[in-house]
């Protein structure tokens, strides 16, 4: 978090401030001063994006819009409120003194934003689910005014927190597990959010709104909402491998799958299922931790995370892997996962420990325990009777009918790219923020059909982002050189020249990709033609904002 409390007054040029932009300002304490321009009309915040940090002012402003360089979380430039996350809250606003051809930033003298919480206070929402989408609904109807009781209901012993960080800093030791918690450690009582942990929800009637809850001793509570909020997440995938379920075979999704993956690969041969991000990322963060023996990961492929990036790119995350320690066996799928006694009986599967994985080849790989990360499936059970295959059809407010919504991995929502469950952390927040929004009904919050898909991942320190949604990486333009950790890659639904860009993958070029992630947005994406021909993407993304 930012320092600038400290600073007393910080004097500015106006002159240093074009119209229409933005410039921060650097302070000798590490904290920073963002100032946006409109006309005559000038505006100070904390320019530290409130989420990891980072310099809003290399970021780009879009119009009214103020974007992170680093996860897109997006500000409104006249006042900093929230419009877009990955950050949670919006930005510190400070009073200006202006002096004619100057301005004095006082930054002890903060702009109140407070909002009373006297909307909507005789009803009720009940949230199921724990994880962003849920945590964003709620926290988001406290900020914007929601006077009402909020109920949280979670399977997990833990407040909501921060995900995406287990299987990148937790995981690698750098983090400490307090400091994942959303919101901090006295987020629900400082919000008045009710929070019900440890509790198995055993039935969802959508006609009444109504949730039967048990906890872990099978005593039964039944809680009735006027705004019923369903985000129940994604669960692993448990591939039909024989020895699945053997003592060391170990999924991520939770912080307690996050601890024990931490505790058991000490010392241990670890082998790794799976070459998408989430795979990767699990290589890379117990490499950096140090404290394993061995790291094989096992890729049914000839490259790494094939589905999102090309073949150079790919190439260069293999090397970054293999210079750290980690060895991949790729065009292999997993026959078995076996004991040292070499029996994988499902009666005793339970209660043998792993020795090894034989590869479909005959190939024996010898392995302490085992990660699978063969993706999720979305947890839509308790909304069987109304679900599509593929996820929970809702409206462009994410109901699913009026008063009940279905939010995050399991929703097959509206996007700017069409109808789609995409099961990222933004896009589960985006979904809460919109959700909060409906049930206010408050337009001032980005529609669902604005939002764009992104998603990062952590490997090394190095942060690939990727913005938009494309089927296939096969068809892609790439600028710039993977190997040297500065490049971005558009990626198309075939090779035609006038063909639309549908999403983009960047590393080292982050306002280019925050440019196309504002053009998608505005359905001016590049065409391959433009990109070829040396399109400026960032002067293109400012122009049509103004």
């Amino acid at each position: 978090m930012s320092n600038a409390a400290t600073i007393t007054t910080v004097t500015i040029n106006k002159a240093d401030i074009v119209s229409g932009g933005m410039k921060s300002y650097q302070q000798d304490d590490d904290s920073i001063i963002l100032i946006t321009r409109d006309e005559d009309e000038f505006s100070a915040f904390d320019g530290k994006c409130p989420h990891a940090g980072a310099n809003l002012g290399d970021g780009l402003r879009c119009g009214n819009r103020v974007i992170c360089p680093w996860h897109h979380a997006t500000f409104d430039s006249r006042d900093g409120a929230l419009l877009e996350p990955i950050a949670t809250e919006g930005l510190t606003q400070y009073q200006i003194i202006d002096n004619g051809d100057s301005l004095t930033v006082d930054t002890s003298v903060k702009i109140n934003k407070h909002i009373k919480a006297d909307r909507l206070t005789d009803t009720h929402t009940v949230i199921v689910g724990g994880g962003g989408a849920g945590f964003m609904t709620a926290h988001q109807l406290r900020k914007t005014g929601y006077g009402g009781k909020i109920t949280l209901v979670s399977a997990e012993d833990k407040a909501p927190y921060n995900r995406p960080l287990l299987s990148k800093a937790f995981l690698a030791g750098n983090m400490p597990e307090d400091k994942l918690l959303l919101g901090g450690a006295d987020w629900a009582r400082k919000h008045d959010i009710e929070l019900h942990l440890n509790q198995t929800i055993s039935q969802v009637l959508p006609n009444e709104r109504s949730i039967v809850m048990k906890d872990k001793d099978d005593n039964e509570n039944r809680q009735t909402a006027d705004y019923l909020v369903v985000a129940t997440g994604a669960e692993p995938k448990i591939p039909p491998i024989k020895g699945a379920t053997l003592d060391g075979v170990y999924t991520l999704r939770s912080m307690e799958d996050a601890k024990l993956i931490k505790a058991a690969s000490h010392d241990q041969r670890v082998v790794i299922v799976g070459t998408g991000f989430i795979g990767m990322e699990v290589a890379a963060a117990l490499a950096q931790s140090g404290t394993t023996a061995s790291i094989t990961v096992i890729g049914q492929t000839h490259r790494v995370m094939s589905n999102i990036v090309s073949e150079t790119v790919s190439d260069a995350l293999i090397k970054l892997h293999k210079e750290n320690g980690v060895e991949f066996l790729f065009d292999a799928s997993v026959a078995e996962i076996t004991t040292a006694e070499n029996t994988t009986d499902n009666d005793e599967d339970n209660f043998s420990q792993v020795s090894g994985v034989t590869l479909a080849n005959g190939e024996q790989i010898d392995a302490d325990i085992v990660i699978l990360g063969t993706g999720v499936t979305p947890r839509i059970a308790l909304l069987q009777d109304t679900n599509h295959p593929d996820g929970v059809q809702v409206d462009e407010q994410l109901q699913l009918r009026h008063g009940l919504y279905a939010l995050g991995d399991i929703a097959k929502a509206p996007s700017k790219l069409g109808h789609m469950r995409i099961e990222h952390w933004r896009v589960a927040l985006q979904h809460g923020m919109v959700t909060a929004a409906a049930i206010l009904d408050d337009d001032k919050v980005t529609s669902l059909a604005e939002c764009i898909p992104f998603f990062w991942t952590m490997q090394y320190g190095k942060s690939l982002r990727y913005s938009g949604h494309a089927a296939t990486p096969d068809y892609a333009v790439l600028l710039g050189a993977p190997e040297s950790f500065n490049y971005i890659e558009y990626y198309f639904d075939d090779k035609g020249e006038n063909t639309r860009a549908s999403a983009a993958s960047a590393l080292g070029r982050d306002k280019e990709l925050v440019a196309f992630s504002e053009l998608l947005r505005q359905g001016h994406a590049p065409t391959r033609a433009q990109i070829n021909a040396g399109f400026d993407i960032i002067e293109q993304a400012q122009a049509l904002s103004r």
